[in-house]
């Protein structure tokens, strides 16, 4: 099981992903009015995103991107970072803005988004080369406290009026579950990404971590775009 979870790891990946995103174009006409809009439109970007992150199959001597071999983006690690760990960041701040009521909270989000933006783009400026050739573990941890950040109020709004009772018909709280299992899962790994470099000699020396790795993002992964599957399903609004 093992191995055919290793063997299919990236059709596994981009299979759960795609199934969100078709769901929400699917079932687009019953959230067309609501916020949750922007998340199914968020679900296609990712899979969109994602799909082109797999530009690094073809950067070989005999394919059709040999010619970017020796460039700064011959690896996918700047445009993982712009689309996913900087991108998706803001995004949910974005959307946590729209559905949490509190102002307070709101401030709060948005303040912090605009930071983790500034810090961002001003790191990256700063490390220009290691951001084509390496992940940056300080920006992924300063994205998964604005998740955190994003969830935590959004629970605690809910548990403060009556949608407590009926939490199990809402889709953003499915959204906040996943989102919040999934950060809190990934993140540790995130001060290991640069064990998994493209070199062969370390890539060989730290085989049993990128084995550990990749089972942990795959899992995630599947719970993670299950959920969202699962939630937009059975969260859809009914006709009156």
């Amino acid at each position: 099981m093992q191995e055919f979870l290793l063997e299919n790891y990236s059709v596994l990946t981009h299979s759960v992903e795609a199934m969100a995103a078709l769901t929400g174009i699917f079932l687009f006409k019953y959230y067309r009015k609501s916020v949750a809009k922007y998340f199914i439109y968020f679900l296609i970007f990712l899979t969109f995103c994602d799909f082109l992150n797999t530009y690094t199959w073809l950067v070989k001597p005999d394919k059709s991107l040999s010619f970017l071999i020796g460039t700064l983006i011959q690896k996918n690690y700047w445009w993982s970072t712009l689309f996913w760990k900087i991108g998706a960041i803001m995004f949910f701040a974005f959307y946590y803005q729209k559905i949490i009521k509190a102002k307070h909270f709101k401030n709060i989000i948005k303040y912090a988004s605009y930071i983790f933006l500034t810090f961002s783009m001003i790191y990256i400026s700063l490390n220009w080369e290691d951001f084509f050739n390496s992940f940056f573990p300080s920006i992924s941890i300063f994205g998964a406290i604005i998740v955190f950040l994003c969830t935590v109020f959004y629970f605690l709004e809910i548990l403060q009026n009556d949608e407590i009772l009926t939490f199990y018909k809402s889709l953003n709280f499915y959204i906040s579950a996943a989102i919040f299992i999934w950060w809190l899962i990934i993140t540790p790994i995130v001060f290991y990404d640069n064990y998994t470099s493209y070199e062969i000699g370390v890539y060989e020396r730290d085989w049993d971590y990128i084995k550990l790795r990749r089972l942990l993002y795959l899992s995630a992964n599947i719970l993670m775009y299950s959920t969202f599957t699962f939630a937009l399903i059975w969260c859809r609004p009914q006709k009156d």
